[in-house]
Formats: C-alpha cells, structure tokens, sequence
C-alpha cells in the first residue's frame, strides 16, 4: 500500500512545509536485497574502560564481512556505530557512553546503525554494575529517537559464555534487514543455549532447513515463506480452503510446499504432524503466523468472536507445537516464533480479544524457551507495529495516518520486515536467541517500544 504523505513529504513543497511546520518526516528506509554485502560502509567500533568483548566483537563482525575499524576519521561517514558497554560498573561510568558518542553521531551516515553491547542485568556482581547496565536500556531508546535520518539504535545483552555467539545478531542489526527495529533490547544467552556455529553462506544461511508458516499465503505470511525461501529454506505453507489457490501458487513459485486446514480444528495438529512425517521427516522453522482481528469495545463484545481470536493467536499454535514436539517433529536446534503485536504490550482501543491473545503468546513464548532448551529448541516473539498489509486499507484514514507517523520512523513498516527479523531467528548463527521479544514497529513513540 502506497504511502502518499511520504512522497509528498519528499518533493520540493513538501519539503519546505515539513521543514518550517515541524511535520512527520518519513525517510526513505534501506532494505537489503539477496546478492547485496550486509553492510555498505565502515563500521566504528568503540569500547569503555574494562570492557570484554573486544575480540569477539572483532570476529562476529570479521565472520559477517562487515569492514570495522576503532579510529575515528573527523571527515568520515560510517555505516555504524559499535559501542562495547560491559566494563561500565557504576553511573559514574555512564559517561563513557556520551565520551564516544557525542563527538561521532554526526558522521553517522543516513540509514545507519547503532548498536550497544552489555552484559547480562542479572549477572551483575555489584549494585553498580547492575544500575549502569540497566541504564543502557534507558540511554538506547533515547537515543533512538534523536537519530533520526532512518537511522536505528538497539541494545544487545551478552550472558556469560554466549561471547562467541554474536555474529548473526550483530550482521543483523548492523545490515538494512533491520530498517524497521529500533529501540529493541535482545538477550543472547539468556535461556542457557549459549552457543552457535558459524555460518558458512552468509547468502543462503538456511540451506537444508525446512520452515512450516501459518497464515501463509497472503500479507505477513506471504513476505515470511518468500524470505525464508530465498535465504534457502524449503518452505511449507498453511493456511484455511478459501485461500489454497492462492497458498499452492505460493508454494509451487517457492518449490516448497502447501497445508490446506483450519489451525483450530481438533485434528489439526495430528493432520500437520502427519504431513511433516510422511514428506519432510521434521521442520526447523515453525511461524506461526496465523491471526484474525474480530474488534468491538468488551461491552459489545461476543463470546465467540472472544474466543476465535484468543484460539487462532495462542490457543491453536501451543497445540500444534505441543503435538509437534511430542512426536519429536521439531530437530535439536530449531526455532519457534509467536507473532505478537505491539496490542498485546501497549493494549488498544477495541482490541480486549487481539490484546490478550497477543499477550498471551508472549507468555507461551516465554515459557516454552525455557522449556525446551533442554533439547536445544529456541522460541522467540515478534510483535509487529503498524505494518502496510491489506488489513490496513480498513482502518479509517485519520487513524491510519496517525498509526504510520507515531513511531520514530514516521511510516507503517512492511511485510518485509517482519519478515527479515524471523529469517535473523532462524539463522543457525542465532543459536543463541531465545526467549526474546522483539518489536518490529520503528520504535513506537507512544505505549510500549
């Protein structure tokens, strides 16, 4: 869907009113394309005093290609900025974060990178280390929304161990994969899985993986089974009758494959299971995509359109992956992603069903990281913001334009993205992020980031 304020805004009219009425801004944001370096340019890296990861910031950012350097050039532009936090021990030592930044946050080039690195909050050995890494949440968001220029800034957690780890999170931050991800905290190493290998194709890092998407064949779904693919997944879609022509077009562009059910039928999750078995043996990926908004004020609010929405949002995916997990259908190393949104942590007017639901899945996400590390399976959250589906076109103009303008971005963020962010889960590099919830949402300058 065409963003036409975001053209006006960038001819020479609207360039002069937005300038001197102080109007939303939509930049032009970078997208990665296949065949493209992960990131065009120099990436500055700087460090405070006593801080660890120096080598292994070198070598994730050697692994992903990414041409780094630690002396500043006053002339120079650079692509990122890489700041290692995790020797800051005390609020006085905040400092160190406004001694590197302020003299270089000009020479960060449009559509560039910012990237704080810490430690783990609840590995901290002193009351001060504990106040001066937590501050670096603080100090990210903030900062996230003085960039400007398309630019984004997020924080990463490192756990003790999971130092080697870094490669996939920190290409994927510091690359145009994460245009719309601003201001997300991201915990390697936090449920235990503490290690990665190291990925030999940087171009198709899922060679040989097999990726199952609910919800497949239109919108967010369609951009998931697409990304997958291309970064060399076989891909199985999902999705109800009325949508199969649709969804085995899909899957025969995508030389992948195609479900036709109900998620929320008793016997989907043995039908799925069965199909898995008899054609592909096991899946790496699981997306569960699949969702539905019924929107009334609770007062007006009925009880089926309750439930349907609650079911296919948490109720159905727990189900499935349940079953899925039983029957050892999931391989030592796979992923599990809940499509959130930013309802289900901000809330919404009308939205009590879609804002449980899509907390809940927070909650099961959670839970399930923890459960199932034991055997080496990741599970993660993606809670999108205003993204530029069909679903959008029946939202009224007024509140479509304010949902596109309040973030940091000041645009609807596309299908794309979310999808870029689910590929950067999945990557074997990522081996070591689970239990995250990240909002894919241009940082959201209202509610909840």
């Amino acid at each position: 869907m065409s963003d036409n304020y975001q053209s006006f805004a960038h001819n020479p009219i609207g360039k002069f009113l937005v300038k001197n009425l102080g109007l939303p801004n939509p930049p032009f944001l970078e997208r990665w394309s296949a065949g493209d370096p992960l990131v065009k340019g120099t990436v500055l890296v700087g460090a405070a005093t006593g801080s660890t990861l120096g080598p292994s910031l070198t070598a994730a950012l050697k692994a992903d290609g990414i041409t780094s350097t630690t002396v500043a050039a006053p002339t120079k532009k650079y692509k990122g900025l890489v700041f290692d936090a995790t020797g800051i021990d005390s609020a006085e030592g905040l400092i160190a974060l406004q001694e590197f930044f302020t003299p270089v946050l000009r020479n960060l080039a449009s559509c560039g990178r910012i990237v704080v690195v810490g430690g783990a909050v609840d590995e901290a050995t002193t009351e001060g280390a504990t106040i001066a890494q937590r501050a670096l949440e603080g100090f990210t968001r903030s900062l996230g929304k003085e960039v400007g220029a398309g630019s984004t800034v997020n924080l990463v957690y490192v756990s003790k161990g999971a130092e080697k780890a870094l490669a996939s999170t920190l290409g994927f931050f510091l690359s145009p994969k994460s245009a719309y991800v601003s201001a997300q905290v991201i915990r390697v190493g936090a449920t235990g899985i503490i290690t990665a290998p190291a990925v030999k194709d940087l171009q198709k890092p899922l060679a040989g993986k097999i990726a199952l998407v609910t919800g497949a064949s239109r919108g967010l779904g369609e951009a998931d089974m697409r990304t997958l693919a291309r970064d060399g997944a076989t891909v199985i879609g999902l999705d109800v009758p009325p949508l199969q022509d649709d969804l085995k077009a899909l899957a025969e562009e995508l030389g992948g494959d195609f479900i036709v059910g109900d998620i929320t039928a008793d016997d989907a999750p043995a039908i799925i299971a069965a199909h898995i078995k008899k054609h592909h043996g096991a899946v790496d990926i699981l997306v569960h995509n699949a969702g539905i908004t019924r929107d009334k004020r609770l007062r007006n609010m009925k009880a089926e359109n309750w439930q349907l929405v609650v079911d296919i949002s948490v109720g159905a995916p727990q189900r499935i992956t349940d079953h899925l997990l039983d029957q050892k259908l999931i391989n030592q190393g796979g992923l599990v992603v809940g499509i959130a949104s930013i309802a289900g942590i901000a809330g919404n007017n009308g939205q009590t069903n879609y804002a449980s639901a899509k907390a809940g899945v927070i909650g099961w996400i959670q839970s399930l990281a923890d459960r199932a590390a034991q055997d080496g399976i990741r599970a993660n959250v993606i809670a999108p913001g205003f993204m530029e589906t069909e679903m959008v076109q029946t939202i009224p103009l007024g509140l479509r334009e304010a949902g596109r303008r309040m973030n940091s971005m000041s645009q609807g963020g596309l299908p794309v993205d979310v999808a870029e962010a689910i590929a950067w889960m999945a990557n074997p590099g990522s081996a070591a992020v689970s239990g995250n919830v990240i909002g894919v949402n241009g940082q959201m300058l209202i509610g909840a980031s």
